[in-house]
């Protein structure tokens, strides 16, 4: 028997693939969510082998809600909005269910999941969320993390610095730090250019937060933060930020 969840906001939604399960006794609907946080908290809890999840959900999206999940199961995207299609795939998505969607086209996305749980029988894993490049309007504006069994959203508008910590991203805040596991590059691509710097391979730091820059020995310098924070600057980051500052 096979674990399934259901995540979406729309209960008419949930109701028709509810339905539209029932002709496969092997499996098993564990819950219906209605948003994301319902979404991890349901995974943890019952670690289905799929789930069925919208994208455009309230508090966080459905590609949000992957990224807060250690072992992200099998995946059936179902939305409204065409325009996420490209990363649903780079999110290796098993399918891609277009709102409305008929029953025939639904089988054909379980069957593609049924095939590929034959080949991972037989020694191949299933492909897991990884990062993508693409980005959403969302994560200029938040970023989610989670802190032991809860989450946590933090407004870019609080982020003081970003730091390079082994294999995650460290984000700095007033209210503390955040861990993230991402890479540096992401959020050098992903962040507002106009409000956040990279300055140094381990380093990105909120303009707004700067002071001002001091040297150090030889062609060294450090940036001053309004947290007290002293920051590196290499040669090339100095650069840039002379640069963005209009210097």
């Amino acid at each position: 028997m096979s674990k399934c969840l259901i995540i979406d906001d729309e209960p008419l939604a949930r109701s028709i693939v509810a339905e539209y399960l029932q002709q496969y006794p092997d499996i098993e609907v564990a819950q219906e969510c209605g948003d994301g946080f319902e979404g991890v908290k349901a995974i943890m809890q019952h670690h289905p082998d799929l789930i069925f999840l919208d994208i455009q959900m309230p508090k966080i999206n459905g590609f949000e809600m992957l990224e807060l999940v250690d072992q992200a199961p099998a995946v059936i995207f179902t939305t409204a909005y065409d325009e996420y299609a490209i990363k649903a795939f780079e999110a290796s998505a098993v399918d891609y269910l277009l709102k409305p969607f008929s029953k025939q086209r639904f089988d054909a996305a379980v069957h593609k999941w049924q095939e590929q749980r034959k080949v991972a029988a037989a020694g191949e894993k299933l492909q897991q969320l990884e990062e993508m490049p693409a980005k959403q309007p969302e994560e200029q504006v938040r970023i989610v993390v989670k802190v032991g069994n809860n989450i946590r959203i933090i407004p870019v508008s609080d982020v003081q610095y970003l730091e390079a910590y082994d294999d995650y991203v460290k984000i700095h805040t007033k209210d503390g730090s955040f861990l993230k596991k991402k890479t540096m590059s992401y959020y050098e691509n992903t962040l507002d250019p106009r409000h956040f710097v990279r300055v140094h391979r381990s380093y990105i730091l909120a303009l707004a937060q700067l002071t001002r820059i001091e040297p150090l020995e030889k062609d060294n310098h450090v940036a001053l933060l309004k947290s007290g924070e002293r920051i590196p600057l290499s040669k090339s980051g100095y650069t840039k930020l002379r640069s963005v500052l209009g210097l």
